[in-house]
């Protein structure tokens, strides 16, 4: 009898470990999907890019650009952010096959740049915690092991202050003096100022609809 009692102490010992070898391949399992759809939500988050674009504007004749001058001159802005920005429009223009030329360019470049605060709402989903419960079997005289997954409970919902930079890019015909492409996007900024970071994000984000006008 010993000998049996100690022979259902070590299975009952393995089943259990198991049983945790089980239940952390699915937490795992679990975290993993998490991560991956908090990850496609980010992506479907993402801040939205606005065009327009003169249709009867001919974008194969326009091959140089160049700033305005004066544009800025009533703008707080810090003079680094703006050549940062300048700067990225003009990389991502050189990558269209533009120049910057100051001798009878194309087309005329402006930005402008607003930072105001908003309100934002989050809706965090919330799950409640996974764990397992030990239930006894009479008729193997084992101790197994029920395991609940973690559930889907709701939406924890909270309002914030939160700030948000919108960036504007214009491009003018130097011989019609008409608006022929704007593109513009509004970003969550962190801390109370924009940074050459978030100036460089929203440009790029712009010019990857900016192909679209030239066809």
């Amino acid at each position: 009898m010993h000998s049996i009692s100690i022979f259902l102490d070590v299975h009952q010992c393995i089943n259990h470990h198991l049983q945790k070898l089980e239940n952390m391949k699915k937490m795992t399992l679990g975290w993993i999907s998490g991560a991956f759809i908090a990850t496609v939500l980010l992506w479907g988050c993402s801040s939205a890019v606005h065009i327009e674009k003169d249709e009867a504007a001919n974008f194969n004749r326009y091959k140089t650009f160049a700033w305005i001058k004066d544009d800025q001159k009533e703008k707080k802005i810090n003079p680094i952010i703006e050549e940062n920005l300048r700067s990225s429009v003009n990389k991502e223009l050189e990558k269209a096959g533009w120049r910057e030329t100051r001798n009878e360019p194309d087309v005329l470049l402006s930005y402008d740049v607003l930072v105001e605060k908003t309100v934002k709402e989050d809706n965090n989903p919330v799950y409640s915690q996974s764990y397992s419960r030990p239930y006894y079997n009479p008729y193997t005289r084992r101790i197994g092991w029920i395991y609940f997954p973690s559930q889907f409970m709701g939406y924890d919902n909270a309002q914030r202050t939160a700030r948000e930079s919108t960036i504007t890019i214009s491009m003018m015909d130097t011989k019609t003096d008409k608006t022929v492409w704007q593109g513009w996007t509004t970003d969550e900024i962190n801390g109370s100022k924009m940074t050459s970071k978030d100036v460089q994000g929203s440009v790029k984000s712009i010019f990857r609809k900016f192909d679209t006008a030239q066809k």
